[in-house]
C-alpha cells in the first residue's frame, strides 16, 4: 500500500474547501513519479485560467526531454510551463535558485489574472518554496577535499550512512549516490556542528508562503504500491523505446564522460550514462533504472506523508478532475 493518511482521503464532504480568504489562490499538484501530475495540470489549464509552474529538478535542463517525461512541444503550446528548459545540463540549479524563480513566476501568473498551478515531484523544491531556506555557510575547499578523498576510498554510500546517523531527515531525502548533496550536507555539519535539517528548520521564514497565499495542495498516488511500480516499469521501458539512450548519447557526446554533470543526477539518466560509459550492461542499466525510479517514488511518498493539509487522490479515477475541483478554489471558467 502507498500508506498515505486515510484522514486526508477526500470524500467530497469537506466543508473547508471553499475559498473564504482574501489571499490569492495557489494550487500545488504533488505526487511520486508516474502518478499523472502533468496530465491533471493540463486538464486544469484547459478549463480554467491557470499558469503552470514546473517543480521538477530535471525539467529545468535543456535536452533532458524523454527521460524527464517533459511535456512535448504541442502540449507546451496548449499550456505553457514556466521553469522548463532554463539551464544547460552543465549548469547547477539549487533549491534556492528554484525558490527565487518560483516566487517570481507566481507573481507573474497572478499579474496575468491567472491562478498559479505548481506541479512536480521535487519535494525539496516545494518545501523550500513554502518554508524558506536557511543561511548556510559558504563552501570550504579543505573539508570538501577531505570528504571527496574519503568517498574515493569507501564510496558515497558509506558517507551517506554517516549522514543518515547525523541527520536522519537528510538521509531520507538524499539518495546514497547523490555525491553533491551528501558532500554539502556533511560539509555543513563539519563547519557548524549542526545538521543541515536543523539549520533549515531554524531558517524557516517568519512570513511563510502560506501566510501570503491560499495554498491548496493535491497529491496523486495509487493506493497499491504495486500499481505505481508497474507504471514506473512501463514508463521506463517506453522511454527507452522513445530514444532515451540516444538522448543521453547526445549529452555524452557534447559534454564528455563527465560524471559530475549536474543534469546527470536525474534518475534514469544516471543509469543510461553508466551504460554508455561501459560501467553497466544493457540489462543492468534497465534493472537499475527501474529500481532507482522506484526508490525515488518511495522518497517522494515519505515527504508527502509528512505534508500537512494535503488532499490525496489515487490519480486513476475516471472522475479525477471533477473530484479534484471540489477542493480547489477555481471558479472562473475560460
Amino acid at each position: 500500500m502507498a500508506e498515505y493518511p486515510d484522514c486526508y482521503l477526500f470524500d467530497g464532504n469537506d466543508s473547508t474547501t471553499e475559498n473564504t480568504s482574501n489571499k490569492p489562490a495557489v494550487v500545488f499538484i504533488m505526487g511520486p513519479t508516474a502518478s499523472g501530475k502533468t496530465a491533471l495540470a493540463m486538464q486544469l489549464a484547459d478549463k480554467f485560467p491557470c499558469g503552470i509552474i514546473s517543480v521538477d529538478s530535471a525539467l529545468v535542463y535543456k535536452g533532458l526531454d524523454i527521460g524527464s517525461a517533459k511535456p512535448n512541444q504541442a502540449e507546451l503550446e496548449i499550456a505553457p510551463h514556466r521553469l522548463i528548459d532554463i539551464r544547460d545540463p552543465n549548469e547547477p540549479y539549487s533549491a534556492a535558485d528554484f525558490r527565487a524563480d518560483a516566487l517570481r513566476a507566481v507573481q507573474e501568473v497572478l499579474a496575468e489574472g491567472r491562478i498559479p498551478v505548481l506541479v512536480g515531484g521535487t519535494m525539496l523544491y516545494f518545501k523550500a518554496l513554502v518554508d524558506g531556506l536557511a543561511e548556510l555557510p559558504s563552501a570550504n575547499s579543505s573539508i570538501r577535499a577531505a570528504l571527496a578523498s574519503e568517498a574515493a576510498q569507501h564510496g558515497w554510500p558509506a558517507l551517506h550512512r554517516r549522514l543518515s546517523a547525523i541527520d536522519p531527515q537528510a538521509g531520507l531525502r538524499i539518495h546514497e549516490n547523490d555525491s553533491q548533496r551528501i558532500q554539502r550536507a556533511l560539509e555543513v555539519y563539519e563547519i557548524t556542528g549542526s545538521s543541515l535539517s536543523a539549520l533549515q528548520e531554524k531558517g524557516r521564514s517568519a512570513s511563510s508562503f502560506e501566510d501570503i497565499y491560499d495554498v491548496r495542495a493535491v497529491a496523486l498516488a495509487p493506493k497499491e504500491r504495486k500499481v505505481l511500480h508497474q507504471r514506473i516499469q512501463v514508463r521506463f521501458m517506453q522511454m527507452l523505446k522513445s530514444g532515451l539512450i540516444e538522448e543521453v548519447q547526445g549529452l555524452h557526446d557534447k559534454y564528455g564522460a563527465n560524471t559530475d554533470l549536474p543534469a546527470m543526477r536525474a534518475v534514469g539518466y544516471r543509469q543510461v550514462w553508466s551504460f554508455l560509459s561501459g560501467e553497466l550492461c544493457y540489462e543492468e542499466m534497465v534493472e537499475r533504472g527501474i529500481i532507482a525510479t522506484r526508490q525515488l517514488a518511495k522518497r517522494q511518498l515519505t515527504w508527502l506523508r509528512a505534508w500537512k493539509n494535503l488532499y490525496w487522490f489515487e490519480g486513476n479515477e475516471d472522475d479525477l478532475l471533477q473530484r479534484v475541483l471540489l477542493v480547489l478554489p477555481l471558479h472562473r471558467r475560460k
